[in-house]
């Protein structure tokens, strides 16, 4: 016979899942209120049951717990890529980004995460998505890896008034997991456009995910970091160098690899001054 989970233990369960958020203002006890028997007997209603009300208590359905804004039935939604090409500034593509539907992975999230930093920047720095403390503040790398990201730019003289951040996805995937290759090809039109109009004169790709979603490569980046790319899209008049490095929560796992980031770090720093040297 199975040993029975205390309270804690299925909590732990739950978080470990991804239900990590509460739904309800209060719980909603569907054993103490069963059925009716009329209802219970029906094989198929005649037609759609009535939403929860949040005000009642009762939790609704998960799939209607954030319903997509703005669309009328039966009409195709407009691609990513329609809208990014649409935006001629960053501010139109972030409210392009805050009103676009069409990634299901805007319904299980709190926030837009779109960028923090200076667009005018010339370093521009792209991660993998938001997590847990980037969906509740709306901003990215603002967690345990963000800090330690803030103390990566500190050690070259960089900050978030020198520096622009974001990531190829706006949305925080359930429990952090890693996004979905589906979901990277509907939110890859806007961060092309993204870089586009920042224009910056180096970028910086955090992480493995970025670095494939963005340069087409297929190796990991262990093999990518330390060295330049170049990075090239139809917006832009001429190929950006992009350095690959480790993501800040990946040396907060292994923190061994914290010398390899320094290197590319100082590498970073090198290029950046000899930018600064031609203009």
């Amino acid at each position: 016979m199975a040993e029975a989970l205390t309270p804690e233990q299925v909590l732990r369960w739950h978080v470990e899942a991804g239900a990590d958020e509460a739904i309800g203002e209060r719980a909603l006890d569907r054993f103490a209120s069963p059925a009716p028997a009329d209802a219970r007997r029906a094989v198929a209603p005649a037609s759609p049951p009535a939403r929860a009300s949040f005000a009642s208590g009762a939790a609704p359905p998960f799939a209607a717990a954030r319903p997509l804004q703005g669309k009328t039935a039966g009409a195709p939604p407009s691609s990513s890529s329609q809208l990014a090409q649409a935006c001629a500034t960053v501010a139109a593509l972030k409210g392009a980004v805050e009103a676009y539907d069409g990634c299901a992975l805007k319904r299980s999230c709190q926030r837009t995460v779109f960028a923090d930093g200076n667009p005018q920047a010339r370093v521009m720095l792209v991660g993998e998505a938001p997590g847990r403390e980037e969906d509740e503040q709306g901003l990215p790398f603002v967690g345990p890896s963000g800090k330690l990201l803030d103390r990566m730019l500190a050690s070259v003289g960089l900050d978030r008034t020198t520096a622009y951040i974001t990531n190829v996805i706006y949305w925080r995937p359930p429990g952090n997991r890693k996004p979905e290759p589906s979901e990277v090809e509907l939110c890859l039109p806007f961060i092309e456009r993204h870089i586009e109009l920042v224009d910056p004169a180096l970028l910086v790709f955090l992480g493995g995910a970025a670095a494939a979603a963005l340069l087409g490569k297929s190796e990991g980046v262990t093999k990518l970091r330390g060295q330049w790319h170049e990075y090239s899209s139809p917006g832009l008049t001429r190929p950006i160098p992009a350095l690959p490095t480790y993501h800040p929560a990946y040396l907060l796992r292994t923190p061994i690899h914290k010398r390899e980031a320094w290197k590319d770090l100082l590498a970073l720093r090198t290029r950046l001054d000899a930018a600064e040297l031609t203009h």
